[in-house]
C-alpha cells in the first residue's frame, strides 16, 4: 500500500517540474500551458491523496471544480494561441511581447 507522503513526494515532484518548466522554457506557448496544466494535476493529486486518508469526500469533490476549470482555461488558451499563430505566424514569446493597439 503506497503511503501518504510516498503520494505527496509525487505531488511535490510533479509541481517542481512544471515550475521549472516555466521558469526554463519562456519561448514556446504551447510548453507553457502544458507546464500550468502540470502543476494543476499535481494539486490535484495532492487533494486526493488527503481525501483518501483522511476518508473525506470533499477533496475529491473539490477535484472535479478543479478539472472543470483547468479544462476550459485549456481550451480558452489553445483558441487564444490559434489566433495569434494566425495573425503573426509565430508562437515564440519574444516575438508576441508587444501588442498592436
Amino acid at each position: 500500500m503506497i503511503s501518504l507522503p510516498e503520494v505527496l513526494i509525487l505531488g511535490t515532484l510533479l509541481f517542481c517540474i512544471s515550475v521549472a518548466g516555466i521558469f526554463l522554457n519562456r519561448k514556446n506557448i504551447i510548453i507553457l500551458l502544458m507546464c500550468i496544466e502540470l502543476m494543476l494535476l499535481s494539486v490535484n493529486i495532492n487533494f486526493i491523496a488527503f481525501s483518501y486518508f483522511l476518508g473525506d469526500i470533499h477533496g475529491q469533490v473539490f477535484v472535479f471544480f478543479i478539472l472543470t476549470v483547468a479544462a476550459a482555461e485549456s481550451a480558452i488558451g489553445l483558441a487564444i494561441l490559434v489566433v495569434m499563430f494566425r495573425n503573426r505566424d509565430t508562437i515564440n514569446v519574444a516575438e508576441l511581447d508587444s501588442m498592436k493597439g
